[in-house]
């Protein structure tokens, strides 16, 4: 249940005023945000650190300073420009979303949340955010920071993830009309800079007063959280077969699904109710497989992944088989391999 003392927007924005965090797609005071910035960073950022994004963020501008150019860019430019940031969905949808910004409107971002969720790969809360933080919409703005904050802010008990729609409705019930995309930032840093997980700093905040977690003295208590599913695991074979001079034998996966788009070198199917394999079966190339001493493992959202690794040398006359293809060695480094690929390779030159 919420304190007695009222939650008021305008304190928390003059304390964001004076400890804003400086990041690289945030307009500075008086500076008009752009739309892009925004977006970008705001597709960046879901389900991914600041840190992790920063070097992202920069390249992206850096190859592409304006929306029309990243949607003029080849698809496999930009699947590689983002490979290692993970969930590569989203590197689809940012590269067919900038398409329609820059051929159905002109270049310019829809500045309504209605307007924004008809675009490719924006949802309810990046729509908001972008409504907001760009446009100066009043919109109801709500990250994992903020759930964290709202739900001590009134010691909501109800566990994630449905106490969503009431975590909503408490964030709308002080989400102000004006300075909206200040708020939201302002409810962002609070989250990321004082009202951490662990051992939040409660003396420095400026709702410590209105904060019911705070005054029980139970706030890492908060969000309370369903109970974890133990982690299914998949299994299976990677092959990596490197020629005579350094080329690689990849395949590209098929544009839906998991991993969508991006390279990877041949491979068994990843089973959930399969050991690891120690023979390799059905490798892509006749020759002489060598298991590697150490599986590559990867941890997906609802899945962790472990795969045996078998490597072979072949001679610069072997062909391709249908489907794939010689990747050269100078562009091994810079090829759109996800993380998880990046880890079989490592364990392959180990």
């Amino acid at each position: 249940m919420p304190s007695g003392s009222a939650i008021d927007p305008d304190i928390l924005l003059a304390w964001y005023d004076r400890h804003a965090r400086r990041l690289p797609w945030r307009a500075r005071p008086g500076e008009q945000p752009d739309p892009y910035h925004v977006w970008l960073s705001e597709i960046m950022l879901q389900q991914t650190t600041v840190p992790a994004v920063k070097n992202y963020y920069e390249k992206f501008l850096t190859l592409w300073p304006r929306v029309e150019d990243l949607a003029a860019a080849p698809a496999d430019a930009v699947m590689a420009a983002w490979a290692g940031l993970g969930y590569y969905a989203r590197a689809r949808n940012l590269h067919a979303c900038a398409k329609a910004v820059a051929d159905d409107h002109g270049g310019r971002f829809p500045d309504s949340e209605e307007g924004l969720r008809a675009l490719p790969g924006i949802g309810a809360y990046t729509a908001a955010a972008i409504a907001a933080i760009a446009f100066g919409r009043r919109a109801v703005v709500v990250d994992g920071n903020i759930e964290r904050v709202v739900t001590r802010l009134n010691r909501l008990a109800e566990p994630l993830p449905g106490a969503k729609p009431a975590i909503r409705a408490l964030t709308d019930a002080i989400t102000p009309d004006r300075r909206a995309g200040d708020f939201a930032q302002a409810m962002m840093d609070l989250g990321a800079t004082i009202c951490t997980p662990r051992k939040p700093a409660c003396v420095l905040c400026p709702w410590q007063e209105p904060c019911a977690a705070r005054a029980a003295g139970d706030q890492v208590l908060y969000p309370v959280k369903a109970a974890k599913r133990a982690v299914p695991v998949r299994r299976g074979a990677a092959f990596v077969a490197v020629r005579a001079d350094g080329a690689v034998l990849v395949r590209r996966r098929p544009e839906s699904g998991l991993l969508g788009g991006m390279l990877e070198v041949p491979g068994s199917a990843w089973r959930a109710d399969a050991p690891l394999p120690k023979r390799p079966e059905a490798p892509p190339l006749a020759g002489d497989w060598r298991a590697c001493l150490a599986p590559a493992t990867h941890v997906f959202t609802h899945f962790r992944l472990e795969l045996t690794v078998f490597s072979g040398a072949f001679g610069q006359e072997i062909a391709a088989p249908d489907g794939l293809r010689w990747l050269p060695a100078v562009e091994i480094a810079t090829a759109a391999f996800p993380t998880a690929m990046r880890k079989v390779l490592a364990v392959a030159f180990d």
